[in-house]
């Protein structure tokens, strides 16, 4: 169901309005199957991998899934979502991250605000895997952060209907901060909604790095990029770290 804040009809099965766009940058080997379960869905018009670095039989496996592929020349995630909301047809884009849960109640519950004209945008509440149920006890800040005056981040599923993303300019051409930087005009623009079911983050770098650590660690790049440090800057310090903690590259 939607958030209190933002009630909606009872679900029940819609048109297709909804284009999901999936940055991908290198390789990840859930994403073929994230697109074979999304582009089932009644209310999916089209599933767009907008990757960078990536290899062919990642590519090959996500059209055969049933994705259209956009290559991007490098690796910036504001460029790359950009780039593959310029070949959606939905009325609703939805920015997904591949390692971000996605069912189908959902895209459902997205689908149900078609009917809502004054709504603009927004994202879904934040719920952690509950195979780690120590991580859940930020979910009920995050829930109280997202209804004030909070950022909504890509691991989110951030949303916004198709004319009012081309009104705002799309995102900036970041490669980190696209997403905190886009919320802040999303917000101004108009009325947003808050949806359930909660979505699930992964918990890995959580897991890796101490989940104190990590949200301390997210804090303070949220906060050197409001003192001005650049999104360049940030995403090398960021990767670098994910990098030295997961044991592998990002």
């Amino acid at each position: 169901m939607t958030s209190r804040e933002e009630p909606a009809d009872a679900l029940q099965p819609r048109a297709a309005t909804v284009s999901v766009i999936i940055p991908l940058w290198r390789e990840n080997a859930d994403v073929p199957t994230l697109v074979g379960s999304i582009a089932g869905w009644p209310e999916v018009c089209d599933v767009i991998v907008s990757a960078a670095q990536t290899g062919v039989e990642t590519q090959t496996a996500c059209e055969a899934a049933g994705a259209r592929w956009i290559t991007s020349a490098a690796p910036n995630r504001g460029r790359q979502l950009n780039l593959g909301a310029a070949h959606a047809r939905g009325e609703w884009l939805l920015f997904q991250h591949a390692d971000t849960e996605l069912t189908h109640a959902h895209v459902e519950a997205l689908a149900a605000l078609a009917a809502h004209a004054e709504i603009v945008g927004g994202a879904f509440y934040r719920r952690f895997d509950e195979r780690h149920p120590h991580c859940r006890v930020f979910e009920g800040f995050e829930r109280w952060h997202n209804r004030t005056c909070g950022a909504l981040y890509g691991d989110q599923s951030l949303f916004v209907r198709r004319a009012n993303f081309g009104a705002l300019g799309g995102f900036a051409d970041l490669p980190l901060m696209e997403d905190v930087e886009f919320s802040r005009r999303l917000r101004r623009s108009g009325k947003i909604a808050l949806l359930d079911p909660p979505i699930a983050s992964s918990p890995r770098k959580h897991l890796a790095e101490g989940a104190w650590k990590t949200t301390a660690n997210n804090a303070a790049l949220i906060f050197l990029y409001s003192l001005g440090v650049s999104p360049a800057r940030l995403h090398a310090w960021y990767y670098r770290r994910r990098s030295s903690a997961e044991g592998s590259t990002p």
